[in-house]
């Protein structure tokens, strides 16, 4: 299904979809069962330009929509959603703020060897007692003569145990407001903890995060004090549509697999997707994904638009991450015990897919999103009821 694909966007989507075959599915299992993060195809998207895809030229990169930023990513999460995820940090969030914020020494030095690959970025929010909400973030930042000193833990930082880098939310200032800073790995006072072991995405390595007494730089403040939330709330619609597109991506590969097991599987003297109870599972499956993969897109094309999209965003992630959810798990029904077994792929995209449950927002905080905005404004209908974040 293509959502009003111009040429230059599926041949974007094409020269991913050709990367996923040919490098990424290929070596998706033994990536799995390794657990460690895959360098060398990290490197190979780098090449491709998939970190680049949303920032100008100029700086090395692409300058593609939000549209087409989605679609390729759709087809690395196709292959391994833990090269996906680590991917999607890589190109979004822990680079974006350095491209916002960030003077040409910081350009110079971080944000273009990021895109080339040659460096590897990251985001720290998540506090062992902050997850959803934000007000209850603890880690500070007090300001001195040599600059800030950070004290606090963050934890289920993606790529952290991999990073150059920290883009780092703090509290500063007498109002104690989130600020966010750039943390380098040789700072002194930063230091990785342990690594999170994980039932899915187990190739994109997770970890805590100590900041003891860390000197920043005050040249490593981006953007003013207490810019930090309104900051993050700018780029979470952008964030939301893209955990669809990685659910999607998940959902493509679980139903692929399903359809290709349930044609070869013989019972009864025919193929399984002959009996009504396997087509019943494939029919819901693909409806379910292409509604998943129209709300996505709509999102995205809404977003660079520059139309309202808050409300088209949380559910877009909403619905496509949980019905990625039950697709994966419908794609070991119809496989029976060979669903469960590790020789397929299916047991993998039910383990993997629950990481694009929490990212973002969880379901529950994204219902009550979605309806604070339909029941808010003009009580005759929902067509004003959204706006940008």
């Amino acid at each position: 299904m293509d959502f009003a694909l111009s040429d230059d966007q599926r041949h974007l989507r094409d020269t991913f979809a050709r990367f996923c075959d040919e490098r990424i599915k290929p070596r998706a299992a033994a990536i799995d069962e390794a657990g460690e993060f895959p360098r060398e195809l990290f490197g190979e998207l780098a090449d491709l330009g998939c970190f680049g895809l949303r920032y100008p030229e100029s700086l090395g990169g692409v300058g593609v929509d939000l549209l087409s930023f989605c679609l390729a990513v759709e087809e690395i999460a196709r292959g391994s959603l833990s090269l996906a995820a680590s991917a999607s940090m890589q190109s979004l969030m822990g680079t974006h703020f350095l491209y916002t914020y960030g003077n040409s020494d910081i350009h110079e030095r971080l944000l273009e060897p990021a895109i080339r690959g040659e460096k590897i970025g990251t985001i720290c929010i998540t506090e062992p007692n902050a997850g959803s909400d934000l007000s209850s973030i603890s880690t500070s930042a007090e300001e001195t003569a040599e600059g800030y000193r950070l004290n606090g833990q963050k934890t289920w930082i993606t790529s952290a145990p991999v990073a150059d880098f920290f883009t780092v939310f703090a509290r500063a200032g007498k109002e104690k407001r989130l600020t966010i800073f750039l943390v380098e790995r040789d700072f002194p006072g930063l230091k990785v903890g342990r690594t999170i072991e994980k039932m899915g995405c187990r190739a994109s390595p997770t970890s805590e995060v100590f900041f003891d007494d860390c000197l920043v730089p005050a040249g490593h403040r981006l953007g003013e004090e207490g810019e930090g939330e309104g900051a993050l709330r700018k780029i979470l619609s952008e964030v939301r549509i893209l955990t669809g597109a990685l659910a999607n991506g998940v959902a493509r590969a679980a139903l692929d697999e399903a359809l290709s097991y349930s044609a070869d599987r013989q019972q009864f003297g025919k193929p399984i997707n002959r009996f009504q109870a396997i087509q019943i599972h494939l029919a819901e499956m693909a409806t379910d994904l292409e509604a998943a993969t129209h709300i996505v897109q709509y999102a995205a094309w809404l977003k660079d638009s520059g139309r309202p999209h808050r409300r088209e965003a949380a559910m877009a992630k909403l619905f496509a991450t949980e019905k990625a959810n039950t697709i994966c798990d419908r794609a070991t029904r119809v496989m029976g015990s060979y669903g469960y077994a590790m020789e397929f792929a299916a047991q993998r995209y039910l383990r993997d897919i629950r990481f694009t449950l929490y990212g973002g927002g969880t379901s529950e905080i994204l219902q009550l999103l979605i309806a604070r905005e339909i029941t808010a404004g003009d009580r005759s209908g929902t067509a004003n009821a959204s706006s940008n974040d």
